[in-house]
């Protein structure tokens, strides 16, 4: 049996599977975040090994790890994501082994994202396919020529962390101007409560506009509000932004994109980036592009462990 653990800032998912990658079992928690990173990955050993008893499971062969970066896969550290505060140089695989006596592969979750879109999503029969993940941050995983690109020491796909603005807003990071500032759920929620109408319908929808989140603003925007209208269109601007950087740097045949942009679907999101794109990057760059939404769902941080566990990232 295998166990795949995703590890985010605000939930950890966790799914048993079969060697060929049949998932039979799948829980969710809220992620811990004591502040102590040792007392909160013994929290997740024991919702782990709680998992396996409860399915009988006595024994485990491996474990697949999808964990927010920066992160270093040849030390099994996470060296300090903006996300999980005091999670400066963690060990995690080293206690993950010690707590639930197997080995245990660690990859970046968008990386891991990446290959399980392309293993079982949307971005299946493609060779050269872009995954941004965009949830309380903004990740991207690149597979180029049917291959998981890590880059040098493991860096490559930070598409978050690539400026939109110069200088820009403050992002978690500590950089400025950078796309997750912009579009990350995070950031982009502070945006709306300070910036949004306290009588507007996105507010109502939330129950007061300290509450605002984006799938609040989505609602409104299905509905045309005009603020929320507005608001969809700065965010679109930004990510079309990002995108044109991605297109000329790399000239992918599939840009896949997950989470915010995926419920906020074609008209709100994908269509007018498309648009964009068609005017902001040469004939040459775009032909055979598209952009599409992630197509896994809420399995996506399921099958991304899993597709670690399995070893995809070191076969393909």
């Amino acid at each position: 049996m295998l166990l795949g653990i995703d590890l985010g800032g605000t939930k950890v998912a966790y799914a048993l599977a079969r060697s060929d990658g049949e998932i039979l079992a799948r829980s969710r928690t809220a992620t811990p975040q004591s502040g102590d990173p040792e007392a909160d990955v013994e929290a997740i050993v024991a919702t782990a090994r709680k998992l396996c008893e409860d399915n009988g499971v006595r024994a485990l062969e491996r474990v697949g790890l999808s964990a927010p970066g920066p992160l270093d896969r040849s030390t099994g550290r996470i060296l300090g994501p903006p996300n999980l505060s005091g999670w400066t140089d963690v060990p995690i695989v080293a206690w993950l082994e010690s707590g639930l006596g197997c080995p245990v592969r660690l990859e970046n979750d968008a990386n891991a994202g990446a290959l399980a879109e392309w293993r079982a999503g949307a971005g299946r029969g493609s060779k050269e396919m872009i995954y941004l993940t965009m949830s309380t941050g903004v990740g991207g995983g690149l597979i180029l020529d049917g291959k998981l690109y890590r880059g040098h020491g493991g860096g490559a796909g930070e598409v978050g962390h690539v400026p939109v603005e110069w200088p820009g807003v403050l992002c978690a990071c500590g950089l400025r101007g950078c796309l997750e500032a912009y579009v990350g759920g995070g950031a982009w929620s502070a945006h709306l409560r300070a910036s949004g109408a306290p009588d507007g319908r996105t507010a109502r929808l939330a129950g007061g506009i300290q509450r605002v989140l984006p799938e609040h603003l989505l609602e409104a925007a299905r509905e045309d509000d005009p603020w929320a209208v507005q608001e969809m269109t700065r965010f679109n601007a930004y990510l079309a932004r990002g995108l044109v950087q991605l297109a000329f740097l790399l000239a992918p045949e599939r840009i896949v994109l997950g989470t915010i942009a995926a419920a906020a679907g074609d008209r709100l999101c994908l269509d007018p980036l498309r648009e964009e794109l068609a005017r902001s990057v040469w004939p040459q760059q775009v032909r055979g592009l598209s952009i599409v939404a992630s197509e896994l769902g809420l399995d996506l941080a399921h099958q991304s462990s899993i597709a670690v566990a399995l070893g995809e990232s070191d076969r393909r």
